[in-house]
């Protein structure tokens, strides 16, 4: 990656140390997944589209980079993967989940609730909002990273809410 990338990161020290988070990340092209994982110091595992899983070596590749396969269409399918993401939270791991669910280049797309709330009535592991802004250079493409400071939801506040408050911090640290 380095090789055509020039990554710059900022905010390392909002993520958390020793204990589990779920980074809340903008999704523009298939690369954020490797690129967060260099930028981040810790180990982190991916929420990803089973689809992305069909082909043997993309199926390879995207689970050696901690990769969780999830059915989106039929979720019963994927309880396995979603019990999963819950024992990494509770083992103090750090969750990657791409809350757009797709890519949006350039603009921001809709937050999909589904694994916010679900992580969010069963653990209190902070959220911490991402942002990724590409540029091209001559050679080689620019890529910020920028962690934001981790959020716990209130008790008081709906997930929607939430979600969209994190969207708007997602936005912003993505330069949209």
């Amino acid at each position: 990656m380095p090789l055509f990338f020039q990554i710059e990161t900022r905010g390392q020290a909002h993520l958390p140390r020793g204990s589990a988070f779920v980074l809340l990340a903008k999704h523009q092209r298939w690369e954020d997944i490797p690129l967060l994982g260099l930028a981040t110091p810790r180990p982190l595992y991916y929420m990803a589209k089973y689809e992305l899983f069909l082909n043997p070596v993309a199926g390879w590749f995207l689970s050696s980079l901690g990769g969780v396969p999830l059915n989106r269409s039929r979720p019963v399918e994927s309880r396995r993967s979603l019990k999963r993401m819950l024992e990494l939270l509770r083992d103090g791991e750090g969750i990657v989940v791409f809350p757009e669910g797709t890519y949006y280049v350039g603009t921001m797309g809709p937050g999909q609730p589904g694994l916010v709330r679900m992580v969010l009535t069963r653990m209190t592991a902070p959220f911490v909002p991402v942002g990724i802004r590409y540029s091209r250079q001559r050679v080689r493409t620019r890529v910020q990273i920028i962690f934001g400071a981790p959020v716990r939801k209130q008790a008081a506040m709906p997930v929607a809410e939430f979600l969209d408050h994190m969207m708007v911090e997602i936005a912003r640290l993505s330069g949209l």
